[in-house]
């Protein structure tokens, strides 16, 4: 059996048994326990086990209703959001909320309840959903919803795969007029300025976030561009979009991530011309950028590359923040894709859901072994003192003592644990 990993290549892990499922059912005869995987576009150990059988539901890929006039859309938890995407624009629908990539599954959606640039807008990937059908090791289908079963309903959405199978999924779309986005961009020159542009942008457009500049020092720290967007409005005419795919064909020995190709593309990429009275961009350069670049995981060599993204209360998101930044700037590992973003106060629906009123900061690390473990262990430092959490969905190595902090109802969440389900991730926060 070969080992596999999640995108970002680690931790490598081989399991027991895989078992891609025909149909919406659990195997009557396999080695317990269940795990599941999805399309493999999370990032550590949530979707991974070296127990028991991992159940691969790409295969559960059809879908089974999509009402065009309410925007209401029900298929199985292995359809992707590419797929949905095609299927609803043509017709004036789009995701409420959407990561950063559209070969996610929509039952990995829900069960790490994802979130995306409107979430001080429209809250997180959970707060859309209307009704799935989970199914238990004893056999029982429960339809869930916030009337029916909601107990389940309520766990299974960031439950991380645990409480059973999902077998499809039922979502509320929202309504646009064409494929284009209005954006705008606005460079800062440090994290006071962001706080100052970030609240303002916020209240008249649904879409923010910023890239960040992580390895910029002192009166710079934390400078960056601050992206906002809007689906554009009906317009006569609007320019053609093809999209034209690259590729990252082999997996270099090394990290093409480094501090002199990372400080170089950081100032060319702060300095770069921007458009004052804004532009038109189609929503898939705009949500989903890397998803141009396939196999852009590959670019961060063998040894893979860790995520690492928190979210810090409101009170104390500034200073925090600019603690994290320091701490990642002295140490001289820099992060290519640094993102910076405001969650509402929209309380998220699942009991162990990421998002949470305060600011989600996302980073990503090439893997240099202890080096990069040493720097995480700072970080965690920072993120426990501020009463913050790590993001289960993008997760290799978080302690068991900071998620036990971070996501106080884990222990009332055990009690919709199905007996049968468990992953590489679970074990190690509850051992």
């Amino acid at each position: 059996m070969k080992p596999l990993h999640s995108w970002n290549r680690l931790p490598r892990i081989t399991p027991d048994t895989v078992q891609a499922l025909s149909a919406p059912s659990l195997p009557d005869q396999a080695t317990l326990p269940f795990c599941i995987y999805g399309n493999g576009r999370s990032y550590g150990d949530v979707c991974l086990s070296d127990q028991g059988t991992l159940l691969h539901t790409r295969t559960l890929d059809r879908f089974i209703h999509f009402d065009r006039h309410q925007g209401i859309l029900r298929c199985q938890s292995g359809v992707t959001l590419e797929e949905i995407l095609q299927l609803i624009v043509p017709h004036g629908w789009f995701l409420p909320s959407t990561p950063g990539t559209r070969y996610a599954t929509v039952g990995g959606c829900l069960a790490n309840d994802v979130h995306g640039k409107n979430h001080h807008e429209a809250g997180s990937f959970g707060h859309h959903v209307t009704a799935f059908e989970l199914i238990k090791s004893d056999g029982e289908a429960l339809v869930c919803s916030p009337d029916d079963n909601h107990e389940y309903f309520y766990a299974t959405i960031g439950g991380l795969g645990l409480t059973g199978l999902i077998s499809w999924v039922e979502i509320q779309l929202m309504s646009i007029q064409n494929s284009w986005m209005w954006v705008e961009a606005q460079r800062f020159g440090n994290l006071d300025e962001f706080w100052y542009l970030n609240e303002k942008a916020e209240q008249n457009w649904p879409y923010t976030v910023a890239w960040i500049d992580c390895l910029a020092r002192n009166n710079a720290r934390g400078r960056g561009i601050l992206l906002t967007g809007q689906h554009a409005a009906s317009q006569p005419q609007l320019p053609r979009y093809r999209e034209l795919p690259l590729t990252v064909p082999v997996t270099p020995p090394f990290s093409l991530i480094n501090n002199l190709s990372l400080r170089s593309f950081n100032n060319v990429y702060y300095r770069q011309p921007l458009k004052a009275q804004g532009s038109l961009c189609h929503y898939s350069p705009y949500f989903y950028p890397l998803d141009a670049i396939q196999n852009w995981n590959r670019i961060y060599g063998h040894k893979g590359f860790y995520q690492y993204q928190c979210v810090l209360p409101p009170a104390v998101a500034p200073e925090a923040t600019s603690e994290l930044l320091k701490a990642i700037a002295a140490s001289g590992q820099g992060s290519f894709l640094a993102v910076l973003k405001t969650f509402g106060q929209k309380p998220s629906r699942g009991l162990l859901s990421f998002p949470r009123p305060g600011a989600t900061l996302a980073l990503d690390f090439p893997n240099r072994g202890e080096r990069t473990l040493k720097l995480f262990e700072t970080l965690d430092a920072i993120v426990m003192a501020a009463e913050g959490a790590l993001y289960p969905a993008k997760d290799a190595r978080m302690p068991a003592e900071l998620f036990r902090a971070g996501y106080p109802d884990w222990e009332k969440f055990c009690n919709f644990v199905d007996p049968a389900f468990s992953s590489h991730f679970w074990r190690r926060m509850t051992a």
